[in-house]
């Protein structure tokens, strides 16, 4: 992708992974890798941020022999996420009026 991702967009498609379900890193990462060209390390001080802030927890599972993180949203982080979605929607219909040619009133 051409367009590069800041940290509260990135924040805002992490929580939205894990708020369709408990995920790993592995996974989460290679589901943002759809919208952002991110090494794979580069995705947990982000899930660390979210951690610290409350909006994720996390557990431990046993997968094949070996110890999986899993990553949970919680209430706040589902608050946090629906916020992000409302002021995406917004930006995206602002952009998309500017990419066709729209004007807002305030500019006439």
């Amino acid at each position: 992708m051409t367009f590069s991702l800041n940290a509260p967009m990135l924040d805002f498609l992490v929580l939205s992974v894990i708020a369709e379900g408990d995920a790993y890193g592995y996974q989460i990462s290679q589901i943002i890798k759809r919208a952002a060209r991110t090494k794979d390390s580069a995705l947990y001080p982000i899930l660390k941020r979210l951690q610290e802030n409350g909006y994720v927890e996390t557990y431990d599972e046993q997968y094949q022999g070996r110890n999986r993180r899993y990553y949970r949203i919680t209430d706040s982080g589902r608050i946090r996420q629906k916020e992000l979605l409302k002021e995406w929607e917004e930006y995206k219909f602002i952009i998309n009026d500017i990419v066709k040619g729209g004007f807002s009133d305030e500019t006439k």
